[in-house]
């Protein structure tokens, strides 16, 4: 997920980082600390401490990425969930690098150590090593895992094979922690931290399960939110009613994101983001879904009164970001919900709301008809196929003439990646300030 930032770190995300970074200074002084003395290391003795230190950072940074990604409140409101799963990316391509620098040094290590061939120091690591194979399996894991969430490779994955290979991790991090616990040197060698490590461990499963299991459980037994009707948009979207008692207690604003789990044995398995798209009433709430994956194209055969689980609000996306009162919101896709309920809102606090939607013909133009001319809101709806048209819409030249005042305007963006950057773009080209553009992807792949 992407938003746009004023340049000054917010007191949130710095928060977060700090946190991180003292995390990552004591793994470095726990490793130094039982580190062999430099003078006195060979060279092979200094690859093995090398590869320790490898092995000790991607064990702490698993955890690490585990909570970005947990939906622990904490983190979600510092940061916003966008910017965590930014971070959580970055994050795993750095652990599967450091979990091969941390196999590759402790093999190399060891050979020259005991002048042995790469075949044999493999073999005698293997025999030699608690749980080595375990930690083996694990790692091939990690660096699957890793693999899948490459881009090339995740264009060709649907969410629900990505989300099915992503559970290898929770494996591949149960494997490995034995081997940790039982072959670690720091951690064999010194109680105190060996204990402080698992405590690491057992407190990120902890938070995980309160989070990601516990509360949404909770949530549903006190609200029984269950889907009241599906109601067709257009060939490719649909709107889905919930109903349940002290929908209100959700605390959801226009513009947020809820984690949807339909409990019926196709869809129980997954939760997937999707915006409200109107705001919530005592008893109603409602997703405007399209059919983007399996998940969201089967949401049209979902029947009334399935239950469903809710995970959330996420998403800062809200009416709270805007400075000023002259409101800019550009929808497309299924994005088009998140703005209706952002319109809603913006209108009913008495700002001057334009919205421009994207769709490639009339018959895209979901929700139009919720899009009244009333005082406070324009409606500009923006068709036609690029490579028809021979120019993009939302480029600089056809925006400022939809939109003539746009560089007085504060800019929220709500669609496919695509259309958010030539939004982006396009508002900077004419004028607009960066710290005046809001905008949220809805993903967390």
């Amino acid at each position: 997920m992407t938003t746009a930032q004023t340049p000054a770190l917010p007191v949130g995300s710095l928060a977060v980082r700090t946190v991180l970074g003292v995390g990552v200074a004591a793994v470095f002084i726990l490793w130094w600390a039982g580190a062999p003395p430099v003078p006195g290391a060979s060279p092979g003795l200094a690859i093995v401490a090398g590869g320790e230190l490898a092995g000790l950072l991607a064990s702490f940074l698993v955890c690490a990425q585990l909570l970005l990604v947990g939906r622990v409140r904490w983190f979600e409101r510092a940061c916003g969930l966008d910017r965590l799963v930014s971070w959580h990316r970055s994050l795993g391509t750095t652990v599967v690098l450091l979990v091969l620098a941390h196999v590759a040094a402790m093999i190399l290590g060891s050979m020259l150590v005991d002048r042995r061939t790469a075949w044999g120091e493999v073999l005698v690591l293997v025999a030699g090593t608690p749980d080595l194979l375990l930690a083996v399996v694990g790692t091939v894991l990690f660096v699957a895992v890793g693999i899948s969430s490459a881009r090339l490779v995740r264009r060709h994955l649907s969410y629900e094979w990505w989300f099915a290979i992503h559970l290898a991790t929770y494996v591949a991090i149960y494997l490995t922690f034995w081997h940790q616990i039982r072959a670690g040197s720091h951690l064999v060698a010194d109680p105190v931290v060996r204990s402080a490590w698992i405590t690491l461990y057992v407190a990120t499963a902890g938070a995980l399960l309160w989070s990601r299991v516990a509360l949404p459980l909770i949530r549903h037994v006190h609200l029984g939110l269950r889907v009241e009707a599906v109601q067709i948009e257009s060939p490719d979207t649909v709107s889905v009613w919930l109903r349940g008692t002290g929908v209100q207690h959700l605390r959801a604003r226009a513009g947020q994101f809820f984690l949807v789990r339909f409990l019926t044995p196709r869809h129980a398995f997954t939760a997937h983001p999707y915006s409200i798209s109107i705001v919530p009433t005592d008893e109603h709430v409602r997703f405007t879904i399209g059919a983007l994956g399996d998940h969201s194209a089967d949401v049209r055969a979902i029947a009334p009164g399935t239950r469903v689980l809710l995970e959330g609000p996420f998403g800062r996306l809200t009416s709270s970001r805007a400075r000023g009162r002259r409101i800019l919101l550009v929808g497309g896709g299924a994005g088009i919900g998140a703005v209706r309920a952002l319109a809603e809102d913006f209108v009913a606090d008495g700002s001057d709301v334009v919205v421009v939607h994207r769709a490639h013909s009339p018959q895209a133009l979901v929700l139009a008809r919720e899009f009244p001319v009333r005082p406070g809101l324009r409606y500009v709806p923006m068709l036609g196929r690029r490579a028809d048209l021979g120019f993009d819409p939302l480029g600089p030249g056809p925006l400022a003439v939809a939109v003539p005042d746009i560089a007085s305007r504060e800019v929220f963006v709500c669609g496919p990646a695509g259309m958010s950057e030539t939004v982006v773009r396009s508002a900077r080209a004419l004028g607009v300030e960066r710290r005046a553009i809001h905008l949220e992807e809805l993903s967390l792949s």
